[in-house]
């Protein structure tokens, strides 16, 4: 048995006071006490990713309003342009519906994804995300935590969207198995395309420039497409940027996959593209995010 020595000191009293001891322990007492069992062991990369996750998950939970741009937002946006573009540009709202609905679900995702840079800019302001930065954890956890969290925004969008549409006589000829494909790739896109705002959250100084800058770009590559018509329509000059842009190609194989007529050429597309999307701003991320 090891024995512990302390460090006994006696103070001389001053008059009229009584003698006072004190007493200091030893180096290895400290340390008994401090690390009284093994040292737990460091998280793996999945284990700290999935708890960053579930804190942007309960996040949702007790802000429960900002999921406005993901429910309400959707609703209004296949409603208004269903009833209101589908009787001139299709000659039926019910045939619109079944062109529109794909290309306005890849719309309400897409534009949803800049709320995780303006999330990394707000715990930036904070000072939160310094205090991970300081944790013994995997170095990407906590983007990818943002990013995590997210998808359930980007699932919920997509179940709203679908929902309305059947509501409104959406008929995908798919069925559900098209339908989940077509969900399942726009997600994946989506959290690989998330990557380019998290750069600009690290980036950016304030939150309202993350949003001016990711709105300056979305809105012409979610309009700019064949979201709300067929591109041969449009000028040539056009095309040649509507035929460019990822959007289309997304919402392409999305509504392929849903009406049951797949285009790989599409589908593959849009894979490579967010495999390079997120190999490029996920290391630009990661590179800006070490040097804070």
């Amino acid at each position: 048995m090891s024995t512990q020595t302390t460090t006994q000191t006696r103070v001389e009293p001053e008059a009229g006071q009584s003698a006072a001891v004190t007493y200091t322990p030893a180096a290895e007492s400290i340390g008994a006490v401090l690390t009284p069992g093994e040292r737990p062991k460091r998280p793996s990369p999945a284990a700290a990713s999935t708890a960053f996750g579930w804190r942007a998950m309960l996040k949702i939970k007790h802000v429960p309003e900002q999921l406005f741009d993901v429910t309400a937002f959707p609703i209004m946006m296949v409603l208004m342009f269903t009833y209101l573009f589908g009787g001139a540009l299709a000659g039926s709202t019910q045939e619109y519906l079944q062109f529109l609905l794909p290309g306005i679900l890849v719309t309400s995702v897409v534009m949803t994804t800049m709320y995780t840079g303006v999330a990394v800019n707000t715990d930036i302001a904070k000072g939160i995300f310094d205090r991970f930065r300081t944790l013994p954890v995997w170095r990407p956890a906590a983007m990818v935590g943002y990013l995590l969290g997210d998808v359930l925004r980007y699932v919920l969008a997509s179940i709203t969207m679908i929902v309305v549409g059947l509501i409104m006589g959406f008929r995908p000829a798919g069925g559900v198995v098209g339908v989940v494909a077509g969900v399942g790739l726009l997600v994946a896109f989506a959290f690989a395309f998330s990557w380019i705002w998290t750069m600009f959250g690290l980036l950016l100084r304030s939150e309202k420039s993350v949003m001016g800058v990711s709105m300056m770009v979305l809105f012409p590559l979610t309009f700019l497409s064949n979201v709300f018509v067929d591109p041969s329509t449009m000028p040539g000059w056009l095309q040649v940027f509507v035929d460019a842009s990822p959007v289309t190609h997304l919402v392409s194989a999305v509504r392929g996959l849903m009406a049951g007529a797949p285009a790989a050429g599409e589908v593959a597309w849009v894979l490579v593209a967010g495999a390079v999307i997120m190999a490029v701003f996920g290391t630009l991320t990661m590179r800006l995010y070490n040097r804070r």
